[in-house]
């Protein structure tokens, strides 16, 4: 294999890639042995048929496509491990020469690494971010846990008001005549939720277990069923059952009950305290994002648009493994939302060019910096990757090559330099 690159402009390049002549030869005979099973030609039985008689009769070129997708991801492969240039985008293939006796000729069209221009990286100005955490930030935190610590208890010596978990029976009518979808039958519903069209639930309030109600309401206008847009309507709605929700008692048994605590300010101290830790968490990332993006703005590079493309095709793809292991597939996601994936590529660019200019400002400032990631950086990442994964380092580490542990380090690098960029910004009150 031999490998000759051509620099183009706008960060692009052509890599000639070439294969011997045998190699071609074992991908056409590989071809042939595959397909030989579905030729038939008069006078020899099926999978019979000898090669030389199958080029004669359809001519020599029959096996060429099939040898040419057989050779092409290997030779590139090796032409990626011997070209010294930073590659940063898939291959728009196109075939050179294919002929039997001949070396196979292949071009491969790719975006480079562009360079970046660095500006302002230390010190550059972020606004400052609040960390205290307020009595108020810690009531609401606890009046959570109340909720979901709360009963449903059965009422029935009270007519519905907000709040209140019913169950009802309800019949819907316009112009006196019920329509398709407009009834119910011990239908569960929060008063004050709005799960229902506005106005609805607020005309239960006050409403007796077992007495009809009616409801008046108009359909919005964009109102999902055309025949019911912007029309008026008359419920007919029974309750059948009232529920309240019964929260606990804020004292030290339900602190004990929720927490390791045994008196309701030790519980309230340990809640301010896990939420000023969870808000400076909070503040470091967006910390960092804002100084990170400072630099990116301050810096200059020229993005090609095959390096753009591929970031945007791998961002949907991305999201395609996340949707599919909630049991989605992604023709059930564009049915659902009317868009296709092209579509989707083209809604993901603004995000994929940040990601890149950010990417790429970092591994800049990690460069500047002498900033690399230490044989103790990658142990403790392979550690987070195992508990991650639930798998034994050990196993972690045999499926390490050295093409991704060098991604690995670069990553980490990466990572230094978006703490250095933080840590030396300069903040500002907003």
């Amino acid at each position: 294999m031999s490998l000759q690159v051509e620099k183009l402009e706008k960060n692009m390049a052509k890599l000639t890639i070439e294969a011997s002549a045998e190699d071609l030869e074992k991908a056409i005979e590989k071809a042939y042995q595959k397909q030989k099973n579905q030729i038939s030609i008069p006078g020899f039985r099926k999978g019979k048929v000898p090669r030389q008689m199958v080029e004669k009769m359809y001519g020599k070129e029959v096996f060429y496509e099939d040898a040419a997708n057989e050779l092409i991801p290997d030779a590139y492969d090796k032409a990626l491990e011997e070209c010294e240039e930073d590659i940063v985008s898939s291959p728009k293939i196109e075939v050179t020469q294919i002929e039997s006796g001949k070396p196979f000729i292949f071009t491969a069209t790719v975006a480079l690494k562009p360079e970046v221009k660095l500006g302002k990286y230390k010190g550059v100005k972020i606004d400052k971010i609040d960390t205290e955490v307020t009595d108020e930030e810690v009531d609401a935190e606890i009046n959570r846990e109340r909720e979901n610590n709360a009963r449903n208890i059965t009422v029935e010596d009270r007519p519905v008001k907000d709040g209140d978990i019913t169950t009802l029976d309800f019949e819907g009518f316009v112009d006196g005549v019920a329509f398709d979808g407009g009834k119910g039958e011990n239908y569960p519903l929060t008063i004050g939720s709005g799960a229902f069209i506005p106005g609805f639930e607020e005309q239960l309030v006050g409403a007796e277990i077992g007495k009809e109600v009616e409801v008046k309401v108009t359909f919005p206008e964009d109102y999902q069923a055309e025949n019911l847009k912007g029309k008026d309507a008359v419920f007919k709605c029974t309750i059948k059952e009232i529920k309240e929700r019964e929260l606990p008692e804020l004292d030290d048994e339900f602190a004990s009950e929720v927490s390791e605590f045994d008196t309701l300010a030790e519980y309230r101290e340990d809640v301010k305290k896990n939420l000023t830790e969870k808000k400076e968490k909070d503040a470091k990332n967006l910390r960092e994002e804002a100084a990170v993006k400072a630099a990116v703005e301050d810096s200059e590079m020229e993005i090609p648009d095959a390096m753009l493309e591929t970031q945007q095709r791998q961002m949907v793809d991305e999201f395609a493994q996340r949707i599919t292991m909630q049991g989605l597939s992604m023709e059930q996601y564009f049915q659902f939302t009317g868009t296709n994936y092209q579509q989707m590529v083209e809604q993901v660019k603004p995000q994929a060019e940040e990601r890149i200019k950010s990417r790429l400002v970092l591994e800049a400032v990690a460069k500047a910096e002498n900033l690399e990631a230490s044989e103790e950086d990658y142990e403790k990442e392979l550690e987070t990757m195992a508990e991650v994964y639930q798998m034994d380092v050990a196993k972690v580490k045999e499926l390490m090559g050295e093409r991704e542990k060098k991604n690995i380090m670069q990553d980490l690098a990466v990572r230094k330099a978006a703490e250095f960029v933080a840590e030396n910004a300069k903040e500002s009150k907003k």
